[in-house]
């Protein structure tokens, strides 16, 4: 098996473990996503959020609507740029995000149980390439661009 379909099965078992896990809290498939980004960086704006999480800004902003209606996230007209709408957690949001983070931690140390430290910090180091030459490719491709394989 290539290493992108390890990834992906890694991917898919934490994703589907999180939204069995988080269906409890009314959190639909894949939200945990948007408002962990938003919890990273309170104020971030939409775009910004969807380059971060790899979405087209329809996808982004269904998501960021929804959240809005299940009070787990707010919206401000920016004062610099009133085109724009910073995000921020609500009070409920911020709940659930120390929820989702906690979750996120088990699961990085189940998935990393038996790497030392530094084995830890190479694979971190080899992940943020592969995920750096990835997200070129995806930029390229977003804009309309062929890839040549």
């Amino acid at each position: 098996m290539d290493s992108l379909r390890k990834i992906g099965v890694i991917a898919r078992s934490l994703d589907s473990i999180s939204n069995i896990e988080f269906k409890e809290y009314e959190l639909s498939k894949g939200q945990y996503l948007y408002l962990v980004r938003i919890g990273e960086k309170p104020g971030i704006i939409l775009q910004q959020l969807c380059e971060m999480i790899c979405v087209d800004k329809t996808t982004g902003s269904r998501a960021v609507n929804n959240l809005v209606k299940a009070n787990l996230i707010r919206k401000e007209i920016s004062k610099n740029n009133r085109k724009n709408q910073l995000l921020y957690l609500t009070e409920k949001g911020k709940e659930m995000y120390y929820i989702v983070e906690r979750e996120n931690n088990y699961s990085n140390e189940v998935a990393l149980s038996g790497f030392s430290a530094s084995e830890r910090e190479t694979f971190n180091q080899l992940l943020d390439r592969a995920k750096a030459n990835v997200y070129k490719d995806w930029q390229k491709v977003k804009c309309g661009e062929k890839r040549d394989y």
